[in-house]
């Protein structure tokens, strides 16, 4: 195997590796795919300073995220489905998080459910992402399993009141586990490996939900139930009611416009994630970096505002950090890593993006990534 430099050949590894209805699923977007493309093109339309001459012998990447240590400024993002990339994968991803010293941040749509994670990772306190849906008796539930397993924040998703198409996943017939149709069947037999470990693992289907949720006890109850569930109706009033709810710290993911970064805030959230779903929802939408200044503008000095959406590098990282960001999320990269490697593949993309992101901060003239600011970068 040729020697991985970079996020990209840990991408071009998975696709081999991976069943592709779960690779499409990872490696694709709503309607066009333009704001999928535009999360990812568009920091290459910001340029470094180069600086010269600085003593750039003492560096760190380490900051805080929530007021959480982090060995650099990125956590990675809840990614539904993991466990379809590599058997076991929400483990794998939160143990490779818990050694870089970095936060895992489990999907509600996770194979591995919380309990599992938890005990996998000795109860080392991890994130839990939840989806606000119809049933509050079951949101409850999920809130206290995810104060049980010892998660120290929780991760509010805002942008899934009704599901983007996504043309792939309803041509290749997305499913977990894969229908045994003639075309899945042949695509599995040529991943091997995949099958291998998937037949050494109890975790196949949502595992948060199905045993928990009320008359979901099946693949066929849990497709019936998750199209009624995601709730249309969904305001700020919900997360007052989450925030009585939960004594950690509320993230709210999913924000693109200031106005709803300034209700999120006075609605009681500790920290916004700008990002538009990775561009699975409203194709069209602006691309999260070039969101982001407008939402650091309005509430950044009232809260800390993170980032989601086209990270593929540490440039990435630096220049997310350079216009306001107090974080980042890693949802591809970690999902590349981990279908090409399983947990040896996210400690490698981790590894890859931290390498990068100091080196690119000591040619800006920076060592300490806490005092990164907009005078490192030129914009086109």
């Amino acid at each position: 195997m040729a020697e991985i430099t970079c996020i990209e050949d840990l991408r071009r590894l998975a696709r081999k590796r991976v069943p592709r209805m779960f690779y499409d699923y990872v490696d694709g977007g709503s309607w066009t795919e333009y704001t999928y493309r535009a999360n990812e093109e568009d920091f290459g339309k910001i340029e470094f300073r180069q600086r010269v001459a600085v003593d750039i012998t003492e560096r760190s990447t380490a900051s805080t995220m929530v007021g959480q240590a982090v060995s650099m400024p990125v956590a990675i993002a809840p990614t539904g489905l993991a466990g379809m990339q590599h058997a076991d994968g929400e483990i794998l991803a939160a143990r490779a998080a818990q050694r870089f010293g970095i936060p895992f941040t489990l999907s509600t749509m996770s194979i591995c459910p919380i309990e599992a994670v938890a005990e996998a990772t000795g109860r080392h306190p991890f994130w839990f992402q939840l989806y606000v849906l119809r049933d509050r008796s079951f949101v409850e539930g999920l809130i206290e399993r995810a104060g049980n397993a010892n998660c120290s924040a929780l991760v509010v998703t805002m942008d899934l009141q009704v599901f983007g198409q996504r043309h792939k996943d309803k041509k290749n017939g997305l499913s977990t586990p894969p229908r045994p149709t003639l075309r899945n069947l042949v695509n599995l037999a040529s991943k091997p490996r995949w099958c291998w470990n998937m037949l050494g693992t109890r975790h196949r289907h949502f595992g948060n939900i199905v045993g928990h949720a009320k008359g979901v006890d099946n693949i066929g109850s849990l497709v019936e139930w998750t199209r009624e569930q995601f709730d249309p109706r969904l305001s700020w009033q919900d997360i007052e009611w989450i925030k009585k709810r939960w004594s950690g710290k509320l993230i709210v993911k999913g924000i693109q416009d200031p106005e709803d970064a300034r209700l999120a805030v006075e609605s009681g959230a500790d920290a916004i994630v700008v990002s538009n779903h990775g561009g699975r929802q409203l194709d069209g939408a602006s691309s999260s970096i070039s969101t982001l200044p407008r939402i650091v503008e309005a509430v950044g000095h009232r809260v800390e505002v993170h980032m989601d959406g086209g990270i593929r590098s540490g440039q990435d990282v630096l220049k997310a950090i350079a216009l306001g960001a107090r974080g980042t999320y890693i949802g591809r990269a970690m999902m590349y890593g981990l279908g090409a490697l399983g947990e040896k593949g996210v400690a490698t993309a981790l590894d890859l993006i931290q390498n990068e992101l100091d080196l690119s901060m000591a040619f800006c003239g920076k060592t300490d990534v806490r005092g990164v600011d907009r005078e490192i970068l030129r914009m086109r």
